[in-house]
This record gives structure tokens, C-alpha cells and sequence, in this order.
């Protein structure tokens, strides 16, 4: 029997010792002596083959997402490798645990100037700031892959293991008793219970309770602290919002629930933040501190696990290191119940209004599909403990205001990086990771044809292997990057400048029936219900092409004087869809002043 080499031990370790099922990569000759390791593995640890590296590290990000677990991405050396970066500042930026195993040519070529010789080390230093390192040697393997899963999955974020090809194909030979040999384990890390000191808790309660308008901002590190976050809120009669991030961390179906905040966020949010006293920030690092209180309005309590992201976006009176859950658990004795629930009235009145304006926003006319109405039809056909996922674009402004999140589901996007192209390869890692439920993807037109047509194939490709094939992708064609287009306007006080901006024209509906998916092309707004209601049942992967109105404009919950002056101007330089997105600005701002 041939003797373990480096690369097939790599394997098994991470599937024996560290329990990972699944590596998503794309081969090369630089990890060839890697991927011939899967021979004997076999079942143990899945390949899953994608379209290009960067659909592979959003997958093994959004793993981390879904599942807790340290995503596991694979490269070969040199353009593979390169490929990956997206993806895994994607990670970094969202705080995911990552391992990247990249390969890198022969050690004696090193510094010849070698075909596809990249500085890997550099290439990854800031992207795997917290590990990135070399095996040189066989009894280097164990080692390295264990400090790169546990700091990974201790600092939540990406690391990187570099192995040289020839290194792959040496036999494996664990490390020597001898000076300089190092051994290592795989133990579990079992989660740390981190709360702080007493003081520091009687400190922040003491805030709490003075406060009269209590304003929460929930984020992705609170995951998990929906029961404390609930109970809390209860006693302070607070009103609570939630960054991007947190999406499903805080679902829709409280009254005193405002939605996101910031760009694409809410008017209750906007209110909230304006008009309390006190805010308490638990498990965000919401980068906007314009949609914050002004300084000085309210007095500040932030929860955050990293020491390092506490009292960045907010002069905070009190700064609590510690798990959510853990430290609004050891909080809330010390929490005083408010009797004056005027103002958690006052929130949970601007809330029912605001769910009444965005159904009065979705149904007004557009040319040809309002984008508001798809997912408002959507919201309400949503199935139990659906995994919901976004792109980045105006797309990521209607999914974040008209789909109401229920307890149980699940939903992702690139909420720091912003960077387009994760919903599709978002989505196919949900289904791996919970191929007993349905999974919705909502990507506009320029991120499809960018990266979103090739994962499609990886979709089609892998659907058998899971219980429930419900995956539904929903692409806004407006033959417009409109997100940015709206930045040239509202920003810039430019007019929409066609030729970066247009889109050429793609079947999306015909590529994915080529694939054998479901497709269907949806021009009448009349109906957007029944497409969404055939591809939920189809029984296998659909994709429903929404021919939507780019002239509808994302409008933030308030509009700042710089705003209306920078839109003036685009007006003034001669934007030609000038008639049409102000009309539609008009009746969206009506909506919110008529509706009761």
C-alpha cells in the first residue's frame, strides 16, 4: 500500500479530526497532489467543483454563515489563488471563520521568476492577517491546519495554508520529539462564557433604566440572543433596530421591530435613532454614524465580544466586552421595568404605519414592474424557516425593506465588503448546508451576467443531491447597474451616464431552461404572485426574471438637503430619465405623507 502523502493527509485530518464535510474549490496543476488525496478519502470529504474561485469563497463563506463552521475553500497556485481574494474579504469584513488551502509551485522554484509564481504570503497577509503561513515540510501539515481552523474559528476570520506542489506529494510524517518539532491537536474548541465584571454591568444597567426612550441597533453578533434581545426591550420599552447584517437576527413579526437602518433602511429606524435618549448597540459595527444619534443626544451602552470594535461608531458611556446572549443575560436583573410605555407606543405606531406606506409604495404604477411589489408579493408566500439571500445593489434596498423575516429563517448578504456577486454562490452553499429547506436568492441584473449566470450552472448541476430542491433566484432585469447610477445622481449630481451604466440585453429566462431549470419572464406586475407561487413549486431550482422599472428610486428614509441639491443638479445637466424617477420620487414621498 502506497504510503500517506502530505496532501491526502491534509484531507483527512480535516475531515477525521476537525469534522469538515465539504471543500468548495476549483482544480489546478499547483494542488493536484491535494485533489489526488480525495481518492482515498472518498465520501468522507466532498469536492463540490464550482465555475470559478470566487464563487468558491463565497461558498465556503456563506458555510460560516449558515452553519457557525469554518468554511473550507481550495485553489490551485498563482490566478487560482488570486481568484479567491474577493471572496474572502467578503469573510474578513463580515467576521467569518475561513480556511483558504491554496497551493504554490515546487519549493526549489521559489524565487526563479517560475511560471505562475505569486508572492502568496504578501498576496494573503492582509486578507488572513491572522494566519497565512507556509508548509514547507511534510511535519509541518498537522500543525498548521490546526492553528489556521482554531484561529479562524476563534478570531473569526479567514486564514491561509499555503502548500507547495511538490510538499503534496512527499509522504507525511508527523513531527519529530526533537528541538523544533512541534505537535499539535485538533481538540474542539468549546465556546468561552465571556461576560463582564459586575461593576461594569451595574454601570450600564444604571444608563438603562435613567433613559426614557430606549433605542436598541441589533447586528450579526447577536445572533442567537433573540429571547434576551426580546426580554430587554420589554422591560426599557424600547424600540429596536438592526444593521444589514442582522437581518434575520431580529425578525420582522415585533411590533417594535423598526427594520435596518441607514441607506437602506426604514423611517421607524430613522425616528428611533432621532428621537431617543438612549441607545444601547449589541453585536453591530454599523460603519454609518450618520443614521446614530447626533453625539451628545443620548447616553450609550455598546455589547460587543471583540474589545477592539467597542466605542468606534458612538461616544459610548459604558462598553460591555462580552457575549450577546451571556451579557444581556447577566444584565437583565439589573434592568428596572419602565411603567411610561409612551414612547414604545410611539414606535410600535411609526412600525404599523410603515408596513401600510411600503404596500401603498409596492403597488404604485411603474413602467413595466414596480421592483417594491416583487417582494412585497414575495413576503407573504415566504415558506417556513426559509434561507433568504441578497446581492448588493438597489435590489438589496427592497429586499431589506419589504420582506417581513419570520422566527426561524435565516438570511445573508455581503453587509460590510458591499461587494456584488455573493447571492448566487450564497444560495448553492445554503443548500448544501440545509438541503431540507428553501432558499431564495434576490440579485440584480449586472451581478448576474457578472458572476451569477456561471453559478447558475453549479445550481443546475448539484440540485439531485438535495432533499428539497426549492432554490429560487429572482433577477430585477432594468438593463441598469442602477444602484450606482443612483450614486451618480444623488451623490455626484450627475446625470445617469449610459455608457457604464446600460446593461446588454441577456435571456435570463432561456439560459436557465437551457440548464433545466424552471425559468419564467415576468413583464405585468398583475402577475409577480402567481410566477412567484409556480416557482416555488416546481420541484426543482427556478429562476424568475422580473422586468423591473429603473427609474423607481431607492430613496432613503430621509432625504438630506445635500441630497436633494446633488439630485437638482443631475436634473439641471440634463438627465433624460429626469421626468420619470422624479414622478416616482413624488408618489413614494406622497405615500408617506397620506398614509394613516
Amino acid at each position: 500500500m502506497a504510503s500517506q502523502t502530505t496532501g491526502q493527509f491534509i484531507l483527512e485530518h480535516l475531515a477525521d479530526e476537525w469534522g469538515v464535510k465539504r471543500l468548495y474549490g476549483y482544480p489546478g496543476d499547483g494542488i493536484n497532489g491535494i485533489l489526488g488525496g480525495f481518492h482515498q478519502v472518498q465520501d468522507r470529504l466532498a469536492f463540490t467543483q464550482v465555475r470559478h474561485e470566487e464563487i468558491a469563497a463565497f461558498a465556503a463563506t456563506a458555510h460560516a454563515k449558515f452553519t457557525g463552521e469554518v468554511g473550507v475553500c481550495l485553489a490551485t497556485s498563482g490566478p487560482g489563488a488570486i481568484h479567491l481574494l474577493n471572496g474572502l474579504y467578503d469573510a474578513k469584513l463580515d467576521h467569518q471563520p475561513v480556511l483558504a488551502i491554496v497551493g504554490q509551485q515546487a519549493r526549489m522554484s521559489l524565487g526563479s521568476n517560475y511560471q505562475q509564481e505569486v508572492d502568496l504570503t504578501t498576496l494573503f497577509k492582509d486578507v488572513a492577517s491572522e494566519f497565512v503561513q507556509t508548509c514547507m515540510v511534510p511535519e509541518q501539515a498537522a500543525l498548521l491546519i490546526d492553528r489556521a481552523m482554531r484561529i479562524a474559528k476563534a478570531t473569526r476570520s479567514p486564514t491561509c495554508v499555503i502548500v507547495p506542489n511538490d510538499v503534496q506529494e512527499l509522504p507525511y510524517s508527523a513531527p519529530p520529539r526533537a528541538h523544533g518539532g512541534v505537535p499539535s491537536s485538533a481538540a474542539a474548541i468549546r465556546k468561552p462564557r465571556v461576560v463582564p465584571d459586575d461593576v461594569a454591568l451595574r454601570e450600564a444597567a444604571d444608563v438603562l433604566n435613567a433613559g426614557e426612550k430606549v433605542a436598541i441597533l441589533v447586528g450579526q453578533g447577536a445572533k442567537g440572543a433573540l429571547a434576551e434581545i426580546t426580554q430587554v426591550a420589554d422591560l426599557l420599552g424600547a424600540g429596536a433596530a438592526r444593521a444589514l447584517n442582522g437581518r434575520a437576527v431580529l425578525p420582522d413579526d415585533r411590533p417594535w421591530v423598526t427594520g435596518s437602518i441607514g441607506l437602506l433602511g426604514t423611517k421607524p429606524s430613522y425616528d428611533l435613532m432621532n428621537g431617543c435618549d438612549t441607545l444601547l448597540m449589541v453585536g453591530s459595527s454599523f460603519p454609518y454614524s450618520e443614521w446614530l444619534p447626533e453625539p451628545g443626544q443620548a447616553r450609550g451602552v455598546q455589547i460587543d465580544l471583540d474589545a477592539r470594535l467597542v466605542g468606534l461608531r458612538y461616544p459610548m458611556e459604558v462598553n460591555l466586552v462580552g457575549d450577546a446572549a451571556d451579557t444581556l443575560r447577566a444584565l437583565i436583573p439589573l434592568l428596572e421595568r419602565k411603567a411610561d410605555r409612551a414612547w414604545r407606543e410611539e414606535v410600535e405606531a411609526n412600525v404599523d404605519r410603515w408596513w401600510r406606506v411600503l404596500a401603498e409604495q409596492a403597488h404604485q404604477p411603474a413602467d413595466p414592474i414596480n421592483p417594491q411589489l416583487v417582494f412585497h408579493e414575495l413576503s407573504d408566500r415566504l415558506p417556513d424557516g426559509a434561507i433568504l439571500t441578497a446581492d448588493s445593489g438597489s435590489a438589496t434596498d427592497w429586499w431589506a425593506r419589504h420582506i417581513r423575516v419570520r422566527e426561524g429563517m435565516q438570511a445573508a448578504l455581503s453587509g460590510t465588503l458591499a461587494t456584488m456577486c455573493p447571492a448566487v454562490p450564497y444560495a448553492l452553499a445554503a443548500k448544501f448546508a440545509h438541503p431540507d429547506k428553501p432558499v431564495i436568492a434576490s440579485i440584480g441584473d449586472g451581478a448576474m451576467q457578472m458572476l451569477g449566470i456561471n453559478a447558475l450552472i453549479d445550481v443546475a448541476h448539484y440540485a439531485e443531491q438535495w432533499s428539497d430542491q426549492r432554490l429560487v433566484i429572482a433577477v430585477l432585469n432594468n438593463h441598469d447597474l442602477n444602484q450606482v447610477t443612483w450614486e451618480q445622481r444623488v451623490m455626484n449630481g450627475d446625470p445617469k451616464l449610459n455608457v457604464s451604466q446600460q446593461l446588454p440585453d441577456f435571456d435570463y429566462t432561456g439560459y436557465a431552461q437551457l440548464l433545466g431549470l424552471h425559468g419564467e419572464r415576468v413583464e405585468d406586475p398583475g402577475l409577480i404572485g402567481d410566477a412567484w407561487d409556480r416557482a416555488l413549486a416546481a420541484g426543482r431550482p427556478a429562476l424568475i426574471e422580473f422586468v423591473t422599472d429603473p427609474e423607481v428610486p431607492p430613496l432613503p428614509p430621509h432625504i438630506r438637503f445635500e441630497q436633494v441639491k446633488e439630485i437638482t443638479s443631475a436634473i439641471r445637466e440634463g438627465d433624460a430619465a429626469a421626468p420619470r424617477f422624479m414622478k416616482q420620487s413624488l408618489r413614494g414621498k406622497l405615500s408617506e405623507v397620506l398614509t394613516r
